[in-house]
């Protein structure tokens, strides 16, 4: 039976080897830099501002494309797929918070919260779990 809280996500990964000169290999290096920044930027517009949703990180991407003239170099295109990054990161941090109820550990003594479950680009799981051990009776907090 296929659990329905479990979501299937694939990923298509591209790998390639470039033969180029310095300066084209400057200038992929300044796009990722200038598409990394986007992506804050995005980021940090959606936490100041209440009420933010994909669409207004859209349009922030003209904003910054006004505002800083190295950005307006990278493609639209690109910025918007920047920005479009932010919100799916977003969106799944809020999507494995509302999927991970509390549960019972072996020994039923203390409750694991798995706040996230990501895998690693080699293949491995990493979660970060907070865990709240029971106090013993008669215990004093105070001492």
């Amino acid at each position: 039976m296929v659990n329905s809280i479990e979501s299937v996500r694939a990923m298509l990964v591209l790998e390639f080897k470039v033969k180029g000169k310095s300066h084209q290999y400057a200038a992929i290096e300044e796009s990722i830099r200038t598409a990394q920044f986007v992506r804050n930027k995005a980021l940090r517009y959606w936490m100041d501002n209440r009420g933010v949703n994909k669409y207004d990180l859209n349009k922030y991407c003209r904003v910054l494309a006004r505002e800083y003239d190295w950005a307006r170099e990278l493609n639209s295109t690109a910025r918007q797929a920047s920005a479009e990054r932010a919100w799916s990161s977003i969106s799944r941090f809020f999507e494995n918070c509302r999927q991970q109820p509390a549960r019972k550990d072996i020994l039923g003594s203390r409750k694991t919260v798995v706040l996230s479950s990501t895998k690693t680009p080699v293949g491995s799981y990493s979660t970060l779990s907070i865990l709240s051990l029971p106090t013993r009776k008669g215990s004093d907090d105070s001492s």
